[in-house]
């Protein structure tokens, strides 16, 4: 089922910071699929410059021990954007100074016009989001990226959450990210992913976020892949 079969101490250390900050939280959520979920990641609440800083350090540690390799950084809009800027900082401050672009939403029709902000997008570029839901913000990403003359050739996410996939409102064997990955032939680097967050649970020593541990297992077992 998973990549590591041993804790991985940059993931655990990242689902950490996520409880801390308020951004992983547990309970009862209503996925975009239309499941329960009992626990649910979101990024927009990174929201201070201390937490974004943080977490851009994990993505540029995580980029880093992975091997990619990549010319730039491109952040779908909206929440790529500042991911982008923030990660191409940390890169900067450690010793890899990488250009970014991101697009808007709502073409210009004053000023350069387009659709795309920031460096030239050539190059070997790798696309950051948050989490892959259902992959349209990638397919998205892909299509502006080559016809500016980019090649895609991977996607940083904070969160894998290792689930199935749904196509035309049934589950499917696969996950979002597989789909990514086998459909563009995409490399797919996470900070973590739920199997991290199962291993956070069975170790913390925090009981309340502990007694979680059943129904997020529960969820992975109906849902994994």
């Amino acid at each position: 089922m998973s990549t590591h079969e041993h804790t991985d101490p940059l993931a655990q250390e990242f689902v950490e910071f996520s409880v801390k900050a308020g951004v992983l939280r547990f309970g009862e959520f209503k996925t975009k699929a239309g499941r329960l979920s009992p626990y649910f990641f979101n990024a927009g609440l990174f929201d201070d410059g201390a937490k974004l800083g943080r977490l851009a350090e994990f993505y540029a540690r995580r980029l880093l021990a992975s091997g990619l390799q990549f010319d730039m950084l491109f952040g779908p809009a909206y929440k790529g954007i500042t991911l982008a800027a923030a990660v191409s900082v940390e890169l900067a401050r450690l010793g890899h100074n990488k250009p970014f672009a991101y697009n808007r939403k709502e073409a210009k029709d004053h000023g350069e016009g387009g659709t795309l902000v920031g460096a030239p997008v050539r190059g070997r570029v790798l696309i950051i989001d948050d989490v892959i839901s259902a992959g349209t913000s990638v397919r998205e990403s892909i299509t502006m990226i080559e016809a500016a003359g980019g090649q895609p050739v991977g996607v940083a996410l904070a969160l894998d959450r290792q689930e199935k996939a749904t196509e035309n409102g049934a589950d499917v064997p696969w996950s979002a990210v597989q789909d990514v990955t086998r459909r563009f032939n995409l490399s797919v680097v996470s900070i973590a992913t739920l199997h991290d967050l199962l291993d956070y649970l069975a170790t913390t020593s925090d009981a309340a976020l502990a007694a979680h541990g059943d129904s997020v297992a529960g969820y992975r077992a109906r849902y994994g892949i």
